[in-house]
């Protein structure tokens, strides 16, 4: 007994050493991740196979090479995909055009129709005054746009569009593309040379509008190829591991060994290391032969970091600062706040690439061609400064390198200026909330700290692994390791004119809605665990909302606005039992893990307003939205019943807590007899229905795992042990479906749906088809939670931070264990 004992001791310990706390394989691996904005990812599992891009899939290149004795070898990204205006579009420059909202004759398309007697407007055309060049409200829309050409031969013709709705599109009378429905970015649309010839062509489009918002957009642009050098050798990649903080490949570089590390020092305990938006690139070279070997090291980062679109023009500069040598650049026309939605990237505020002046480094800008010729060949490029798509270039001399490896670091930072508008005020980044730093002196601060860091990073990776590894093993530590820094990034902090945390989320590739509940209420397991003062910056911004009487309902909001424009709710319609029931539920898990109700006591009138109308419409929910929206409407929702009937128990938790006895008897007492009262409505035998309807349905319900983690104790034991046995038959390949009435599935459920059962391995029977989604899925974009269980592809959403509800198993361990 005494040898099975320590064989147990030596495979756990062995588990939780540092060489296990780290994960090998993603759908796409987070490289600079601080802000929904300034979120850059590789995308394959080869760091040098692809351009780097922001979470959405738009390039951004960042670029590494070493050189090795006058050898030059690449390990990170390309260049990404340049393009020459032909006929710009407005994000490039202002341009007019004719166009008619009355329906033209005939011909209207062709170069000889005349057009005099059409209106002359600015592009772009859209009902939104914000952006628009010119005011489309109506139904149709005609438009013309003359241009003259010098030259047809062209690499590759594209047209450049983005149109709300359907639209129909000739050059010089010929139809060259159609398309019902809208894009909410630019779509490259592939042209033929021969549609266009020298002198005059005619670019004519048709557009309607029929339904929500209006727009359209329209050019033409010749990508440019962009040769690979034959002077640069592929590194052979040999490992990638990801932990909580960083990302670190290990290549070979013919005779020495490089390991490429990113860090984003997200540690949420540290606030100021938290928000501050530097992260470094380091670069550790030793010898592999034995033999001393001549090395130079190259960063190099795409101006495309600081603009939404690669037409918007840039200018650069190169300059000093205490001890760091810089190099910025941003958007010649920084549109600071004036673009909100969701596939948006940041086009005010500025980029840094900094160095310790102390390395002696050679910084210059280049064009996105000569980024690469100019390292190999090392010959200096003329200055360039203003223009779109150029390269921000950093070597260092690292000298000769033996079998010890020698370190150096490069830093990328960004500063937005103002991040959120808050109510109609523009707030700054939580590193300057008081207006008194600058990037330069965060850049500062980050250099002098750099070991300190590192080293508190290494610590907080393995404290984070190993916790994980003790409340649900190896697999489970893997899956929330993959979690860890899409979560945090997807919000911004800040500091509200009260004084008060903000941690606001965007809701990626969702809406773009701004603090979301039903985003906040998954999300909340990670935060809880490491720091509820963040989840106390998420909730803020909803109970100033209805406080300040902004919000005159009484149930609580769905959003604060779109990203990042937080004067509102600009969601359709709201979700009043799925936001309450979030809001209090939440309200008392921080009670819970903080020791004390002193949060939930300074809203207990909101909380009281929001659980009292749960105790009214919650049990039996009408036909509504719930988190779940994608699934559509759905009236009697047994999950959104429990949901209701958790905040209910949770609101009598909190009213014990702060010694309101009667009240507390009186809302546990009501959440158990709602409790007893859905065990008969909603029970089908051998597992509970999805709606009251029954009709041989199920549903994960997954909001019972609050029961269990709050120690409310409002349902039997038999309750969720009956469905757990249930799901077990209801599986995928890749996962358990959310509901009967589809095949696809939320991870983040699953999570909580498995955190309720007591037996680990069945605790497991459900996270290893989800390891082997995460580890298998053709879609490779940062973590999406809405997958396909029959092939593991995404369903819909990325890079959103609701899988920090991968913690909600450590959670419930360290508040139960």
């Amino acid at each position: 007994m005494k040898i099975i004992r320590l064989t147990k001791v030596f495979v756990f310990l062995f588990l939780s050493g540092a060489g296990f706390a780290q994960v090998h394989k993603a759908p796409a691996y987070p490289l600079i991740t601080h802000d929904s904005y300034f979120s850059i990812w590789s995308m394959t599992d080869t760091l040098n196979a692809s351009p780097t891009k922001h979470w959405t899939g738009t390039d951004q290149p960042m670029m590494a090479m070493i050189k090795v004795d006058g050898k030059t070898y690449r390990v990170m990204g390309k260049e990404g995909t340049t393009y020459e205006d032909i006929l710009p579009t407005s994000d490039a420059g202002a341009y007019s055009l004719k166009y008619t909202e009355t329906k033209p004759k005939d011909g209207w398309q062709n170069i000889d129709f005349t057009d005099v007697s059409w209106k002359t407007g600015k592009a772009p055309f859209s009902d939104n005054k914000s952006v628009a060049g010119t005011i489309w409200n109506t139904k149709d829309l005609w438009v013309r746009r003359v241009f003259n050409l010098d030259k047809t031969d062209f690499d590759k013709l594209l047209l450049k569009l983005q149109h709300d709705d359907n639209v129909e599109v000739y050059l010089n009378g010929n139809e060259v593309y159609d398309n019902t429905g809208w894009t909410g970015k630019y779509k490259y649309i592939p042209l033929k040379n021969e549609n266009l010839k020298k002198g005059k062509n005619v670019l004519a489009i048709h557009i309607a509008n029929t339904a929500g918002g209006s727009f359209l957009d329209a050019g033409i642009v010749n990508e440019q190829e962009i040769e690979p050098n034959a002077n640069v050798i592929q590194a052979e990649q040999k490992s990638l591991n990801i932990n909580a903080t960083q990302t670190i490949y290990d290549f070979t570089c013919g005779p020495v060994d490089a390991k490429l590390t990113f860090t984003s020092p997200l540690l949420l305990k540290d606030l100021d290391i938290l928000a501050r938006p530097v992260s470094y690139i380091t670069y550790s070279v030793k010898s592999n032969d034995g033999k001393k070997h001549n090395v130079q090291l190259y960063f190099g980062a795409s101006t495309d970091i600081a603009v939404n679109t690669p037409a918007q023009k840039v200018e650069t500069k190169k300059y000093a600062f205490s001890s760091l040598n810089i190099l910025k650049a941003g958007t010649i026309s920084q549109p600071v706040l004036k673009k909100k939605g969701d596939d948006l990237r940041i086009d005010w505020g500025y980029m840094y690439v900094a160095v310790p002046s102390s390395e002696n480094a050679t910084q210059y800008v280049s064009t996105s061609s000569k980024a690469v010729s100019t390292f190999v060949s090392g010959q200096k490029v003329g200055a360039v400064n203003k223009e779109k798509s150029l390269f921000l270039n950093t070597v260092i001399e690292l000298g000769k390198v033996s079998s010890e490896a020698k370190e150096r670091y490069f830093m990328l930072g960004y500063d937005d200026i103002y991040s959120i508008q808050y109510f109609h005020k523009n707030l700054r980044p939580w590193w300057n909330r008081k207006g008194d730093q600058t990037i330069e002196k965060q850049l500062s601060i980050a250099a002098k700290d750099y070991k300190d860091v590192m080293q508190k990073c290494d610590d907080w990776n393995k404290k984070v692994y190993n916790e994980l590894v003790k409340a649900g093993g190896k697999t489970y530590a893997d899956l929330c390791i993959i979690a860890y820094r899409q979560s945090i990034a997807a919000h911004k902090l800040l500091e509200s004119p009260k004084g008060e945390i903000l941690f606001l989320s965007k809701e990626n590739f969702s809406n773009g809605s701004i603090n979301t509940v039903d985003v906040t209420y998954p999300s909340s397991p990670l935060f809880l665990v490491y720091n509820p003062k963040l989840l106390e910056g998420m909730l803020n911004g909803i109970f100033y909302y209805s406080e300040s009487g902004q919000w005159q309902h009484p149930f609580a909001a769905h959003d604060l606005g779109t990203y990042p424009i937080a004067n509102g709710q600009t969601y359709g319609e709201g979700m009043p039992v799925e936001e309450s029931g979030n809001m209090v539920i939440l309200s008392a898990a921080i009670a819970k893990v903080e020791g004390n109700a002193d949060y939930a006591k300074k809203h207990w009138k909101t909380l009281t307003t929001w659980t009292n109308y749960l105790m009214r419409n919650g049990f039996d929910p009408a036909n509504q939205l719930s988190t779940d929206d994608f699934a559509g409407h759905l009236a009697r929702n047994a999950n959104l019943s429990v949901k209701a009937i958790e905040a209910i128990g949770a609101y009598g938790m909190i009213a014990n807590m702060l010694g309101m006895k009667e009240t507390a008897e009186v809302y546990t007492d009501s959440a158990k007899n709602m409790a007893k009262r859905w065990m008969v409505y909603d029970d089908e035998g051998d597992h509970y229905a999805l709606t009251f309807n029954k009709n041989n349905t199920w549903s994960q319900k997954y909001n019972m795992v609050w029961d269990k983690v709050l120690d409310l104790n409002l349902f039997p034991k038999e309750v969720p042990e009956k469905e757990i046995k249930f799901y077990l038959t209801k599986q995928n390949e890749y996962g358990l479906p959310l509901d009967s009435r589809k095949t696809y599935t939320k991870s983040d459920w699953i999570m909580w749906t498995a955190t309720m059962a007591d037996d680990h391995k069945d605790f497991e029977a459900f996270i290893d088809p989800l390891y082997k989604y995460v580890t298998e899925t053709p879609t490779r974009v940062p973590l999406s939670d809405w997958h396909e269980t029959t092939n593991g592809k995404k369903v819909g959403f990325q890079a959103r931070s609701v899988v920090g509800g991968y913690f909600m198993k450590l959670l419930d361990w360290k508040m139960n264990k």
